[in-house]
């Protein structure tokens, strides 16, 4: 804080971290991963939930069929039954697929996400490190200042 009065005239130094542009894209690139991040997984998630209703329609078809050969024979319709669990079927196994994949990307986005962390978080400790060196500076600066008063007044 600025001081006047008595020959005292201190103006408080101000701390500049000369990679703060460094730090600052790191805390961009860092906040894209998230993003990208939580669009993987809102995509897994929406694939995930596919797959499940994929799964439901193929219980019910199940169903259907047991009910429909307990019935009169109907060929037709269980030959519609069966034909409708086969498509089921190879759709549950693309759709497993599609969630694989899902998940590979929300793997490969976290990984990413966790490399701009740990680089913003490197440059983070830099930045306190090199303001602790500021302190120390300032400090002797200060020490030295006062010395320099007490012998100027002896």
């Amino acid at each position: 804080m600025p001081q006047t009065g008595e020959g005292w005239n201190y103006i408080m130094a101000k701390f500049v971290y000369r990679m703060q542009s460094i730090l600052n894209i790191k805390e961009k690139m860092e906040e894209q991963a998230k993003l990208a991040f939580a669009a993987a997984r809102q995509q897994l998630t929406t694939e995930e939930e596919r797959l499940q209703r994929l799964a439901q329609r193929r219980i019910q078809y199940l169903a259907e069929g047991a009910v429909l050969r307990q019935q009169l024979l109907d060929p037709l319709r269980l030959q519609e039954n069966a034909a409708a669990l086969d498509y089921i079927k190879e759709a549950i196994i693309e759709q497993r697929i599609r969630v694989r994949k899902a998940e590979e990307a929300v793997e490969r986005a976290r990984q990413i996400l966790q490399e701009y962390m740990i680089e913003r978080k490197t440059h983070e400790q830099l930045r306190e490190a090199a303001f602790e060196e500021f302190k120390k500076e300032l400090a002797k600066e200060e020490s030295k200042e006062v010395d320099e008063l007490v012998s100027y007044t002896y």
